[in-house]
């Protein structure tokens, strides 16, 4: 079956809606929940570099709501914005709060989570990208090269402030250990393509499940060996498979206010 036949079947094309979305949903709420960190970060330059990045990853949310779009899916910023939590394929750990508190308020925010959540999360999205470059679905072959090339500045960033804090004070070190307990109770998901595994590897979409989880660890390996701390184990079954839209109620409360403008003025260019 060559390429043009596969676009044209039914099984081919709704495996690639089912990716997108996946792809789509995981980078919105990971740039929402970096977007909360905005003026509450350690330093000036911490500050304006992760907000970067979450302009960045938004960026990248709306190239795969595009290429939904082009699919007959729905408009692009309905998509990002007027689904309810069922019908969202985010990963769990791209919905969890920052911490206790409300960004308008007086919130206590966990930056050594922050640090993990990010660096395990763009570790996760590199070897997803480097295989989507190669992917039988040249639209998204071709929005993965242009991801790459933001992305390698991205992990740099979070694997930085990984090793710097690691190598802090003993009380750095006591938050970061809980925020990898934290972070790999919800990774279980990150690698899944929830119901859809089957059709999305035979499709040749993206590489398998258990290849890509073999290629985040081997890629995390060196700086923990450097760290002389065991590379932490990706959970086999996840309480929670966000694929399949299952959520948290952290998500729920998220989708009120990431719809809230949107909805005052559904016209308006997101």
């Amino acid at each position: 079956m060559n390429s043009h036949d596969k676009l044209m079947s039914s099984e081919y094309i709704e495996a690639t809606k089912d990716l997108l979305l996946q792809l789509a949903d995981d980078d919105f709420m990971y740039s929402y929940r970096g977007s909360e960190w905005l003026g509450l970060a350690p330093h000036i330059e911490a500050d304006i570099a992760s907000s970067s990045i979450s302009q960045d990853s938004m960026g990248h949310a709306a190239m795969y709501y595009k290429l939904l779009e082009d699919l007959g899916v729905g408009e692009a910023n309905e998509l990002a914005h007027c689904r309810v939590a069922h019908e969202r394929k985010n990963s769990i750990l791209t919905e969890r709060v920052n911490g206790e508190g409300y960004y308008m308020e007086t919130p206590q925010y966990d930056w050594a989570y922050a640090v993990v959540r990010s660096y395990f999360y763009t570790q996760a999205k590199k070897i997803k990208i480097d295989s989507l470059c190669e992917s039988s679905y040249r639209p998204v072959a071709e929005a993965a090269v242009k991801v790459r090339m933001e992305l390698y500045y991205h992990r740099l960033h979070w694997e930085t402030w990984f090793k710097q804090l690691m190598s802090s004070t003993e009380v750095a070190k006591k938050k970061m250990h809980d925020a990898i307990t934290l972070v790999m109770d919800d990774f279980g998901d990150v690698f899944s393509y929830g119901n859809q595994k089957q059709v999305i590897e035979t499709n040749r979409l993206i590489g398998t499940e258990e290849e890509l989880k073999g290629n985040w660890k081997a890629s995390i390996a060196p700086v923990f060996l450097a760290l002389q701390m065991e590379v932490p184990v990706i959970p086999d079954n996840p309480i929670k498979n966000g694929r399949n839209g299952e959520h948290t109620k952290d998500l729920d409360e998220a989708l009120i206010t990431l719809s809230e403008v949107y909805n005052l003025d559904p016209v308006a260019v997101w």
